[in-house]
């Protein structure tokens, strides 16, 4: 697996697939952060809506799983910092496998607090907006 290009010391390359997204309401906390493209996880993972709707939940999995949605941003280590402080309690940063064969950092959720509180899997919906999206008032 190899690393997007431009992922060096100073900046890191961030797979975002929840409520930073383009057109999602904390889009502004991106500071700035160059939007590089819009890509799909492998399909390893499973996403869903934890705290009642609040952001998404990924983690891996060895079976089931899906493809998801999101977009890979490069970022400055201070904007990386930033939006680490910024996430939910219980998300960290770990390496995604991504399509062609690519990585970056996304931030996972532990797979036994998702089954502990039984929140909605959402991986059919394929991203974090299309869900939104489908769940919003008419």
């Amino acid at each position: 697996m190899a690393h997007l290009d431009s992922d060096s010391l100073e900046t890191k390359m961030v797979f975002i697939c929840g409520s930073a997204l383009r057109g999602q309401p904390d889009h502004a906390g991106m500071q700035s952060s160059t939007f590089i493209c819009e890509t799909k996880t492998q399909p390893i993972y499973r996403m869903h809506s934890a705290e009642n709707g609040w952001h998404p939940a990924l983690y891996l999995v060895a079976e089931n799983g899906a493809a998801i949605l999101g977009e890979v941003y490069e970022m400055t280590l201070a904007d990386f910092e930033h939006l680490c402080a910024s996430e939910p309690p219980h998300m960290a940063p770990a390496e995604v496998l991504l399509e062609q064969e690519k990585t970056a950092i996304a931030f996972f959720y532990p797979q036994e607090l998702v089954e502990k509180y039984n929140w909605l899997d959402i991986s059919d919906y394929g991203s974090w907006a299309a869900y939104k999206a489908a769940i919003a008032p008419s």
